[in-house]
């Protein structure tokens, strides 16, 4: 497996064309709810508040997140995939780095949150995220939240 050259496109929902954010939804449909077999409501409302970060290969969306903060609590990541037709190139790895970055940039010195599906625990801990709940089935699929520390956090043990 090697690294791919990619573009890192974020911005707000808003600033997508039609074209562009149908593509988008439609990438996450298709991943979270058809190939994950997993009937939910992907669309959540929360977009709207949401920055979406794409990596980009030769123009196509490789790889995307969602960075959103909720009122008064600490920045998420979510909705994390990679195209099934990118997927073995460390996009994953890529992405997470970006929106980690991100984060760092619109949210300094705060912790990072997310919900992993539970088989990614490894992937996430590498990227600095420990757990802070016990394990628990959402939409069917067993997941765990993970916090990374912020600048000013003390460091987990």
């Amino acid at each position: 497996m090697t690294a791919t050259a990619y573009g890192v496109d974020v911005r707000r929902m808003e600033s997508f064309s039609a074209v562009e954010l149908y593509a988008l939804l439609k990438l996450r449909v298709d991943v979270f709810v058809v190939e994950q077999a997993c009937p939910y409501p992907e669309l959540d409302g929360k977009d709207a508040d949401a920055l979406h970060l794409r990596l980009l290969v030769d123009g196509e969306t490789a790889a995307y997140a969602r960075i959103w903060r909720p009122e008064n609590a600490a920045p998420r990541i979510g909705r994390v995939l990679v195209s099934p037709g990118h997927r073995g190139r460390k996009l994953g790895e890529a992405l997470m780095r970006e929106a980690i970055g991100a984060c760092g940039t619109r949210f300094p010195g705060m912790p990072i949150e997310l919900s992993a599906q539970s088989y990614l625990l490894q992937f996430y801990r590498s990227l600095g995220f420990f757990p802070t709940s016990e394990e628990y089935v959402e939409d069917g699929i067993p997941h765990i939240d993970m916090r990374r520390a912020g600048a000013g956090d003390a460091q987990h043990a």
